[in-house]
């Protein structure tokens, strides 16, 4: 089958290579929809990131050329041998972080964690940029048939936001920014909306997306027609509770910690691939949190009914379709070249 690999920075290539089968334990998906990731946008600028380039990776025991693709959706075709949670014809998306199972966050369940923790369509173990991947039993998720192989394409990014914002201290009714609103970061609005925020505002430069973002109904602020952080502290009376970096760009984290009011909390939520400074001070001095997040744990089911009932939807949050073949022009390149763009999804050929 063709699958899309990783050999190099800058080095993506079509290949083709064996059909994976349901080993015991496994579960082979034929992949319907496979979404584009900024962390697959990292790892084709600036990698290798999470790809494993010398050495192995110690829970796959893969190396680079590496199959990617993590956010995917599909139907089940073969079941291994001990496989009891889901059967031939179940529509699923995978959850694919790798974890140990033995190290300290493991055994507090904190896999998200895990020292040699890695994902499946970065770390080896297929991808979905293929057309079939065969992931563990643990990692698969049965969704209802309300939920669209399109929508079940974009959970994997959701619970990324959901995550982001079940670890901050968000309450019902407090004030929320979003600093980016590329696809994580409007995910992260829907999450907001369902976690009972009362206002969201959304730092964006891009016209179409800050269209995405009001649509989805944040408040938006350009920040090259206003100072982003003058503008949330006068509109919120003093800045938000809780402020989302969703960019990667090192002078908007202090920006977004500086739009949060007195004892206000800063997520960060991006990877970085540059340091970023941040003054002490604008922390100590009004006494702010700050508070990192990576992926998401036990938050699939959630995400799943959330979409059920109406959440994160694709019909507003994808802007382009496109076949594996085409993966490179109108995908990868087309995101880095094309502002507009929010989620690109791949399907398999």
């Amino acid at each position: 089958m063709k699958a899309l690999r990783w050999h190099d920075q800058k080095d993506l290539r079509l290949d083709n290579i064996e059909e994976p089968t349901a080993t015991k334990g496994k579960v082979k998906i034929r992949v319907e929809w496979c979404g584009i990731c900024g962390s697959d946008l990292h790892e084709y600028t600036a990698g290798p990131i999470f790809v494993p380039q010398d050495a192995p990776h110690p829970l796959t025991g893969e190396k680079a050329p590496i199959v990617m693709g993590h956010e995917f959706s599909g139907q089940v075709v073969e079941i291994g041998e001990g496989v009891t949670k889901v059967s031939v014809g179940d529509r699923v998306v995978v959850e694919p972080i790798y974890a140990c199972g033995e190290c300290e966050a493991c055994q507090q369940g904190k896999y998200n964690l895990c020292e040699k923790m890695g994902f499946l369509g970065l770390s080896g173990g297929g991808g979905g940029f293929s057309s079939f991947v065969a992931a563990d039993e643990i990692m698969v998720h049965k969704i209802p048939d309300s939920v669209s192989y399109e929508q079940g394409a974009l959970v994997e990014p959701s619970a990324v936001a959901l995550h982001a914002v079940r670890k901050s201290k968000l309450k019902v009714g407090d004030k929320a920014a979003v600093f980016g609103a590329g696809p994580i970061g409007l995910l992260v609005i829907e999450a907001l909306k369902a976690s009972g925020a009362s206002e969201i505002y959304a730092v964006e430069l891009s016209p179409e997306r800050k269209q995405k973002a009001a649509e989805l109904g944040a408040i938006v602020i350009d920040p090259k027609e206003f100072d982003a952080v003058k503008e949330i502290h006068k509109l919120t009376n003093g800045g938000v509770d809780v402020a989302y970096e969703v960019t990667g760009v090192p002078p908007v984290l202090t920006q977004a910690l500086m739009s949060t009011k007195m004892g206000g909390e800063l997520m960060i939520v991006s990877i970085f691939e540059k340091e970023a400074p941040i003054h002490p001070n604008n922390v100590v001095m009004q006494e702010r949190t700050i508070k990192g997040i990576i992926g998401y744990c036990d938050v699939f089911p959630a995400v799943i009914s959330l979409m059920d009932k109406g959440y994160f939807p694709a019909e507003k949050l994808v802007t382009k379709r496109i076949q594996l073949k085409d993966v490179l022009s109108e995908g990868f390149e087309s995101l880095m070249k094309e502002k507009d763009q929010v989620k690109i999804l791949v399907k398999p050929e």
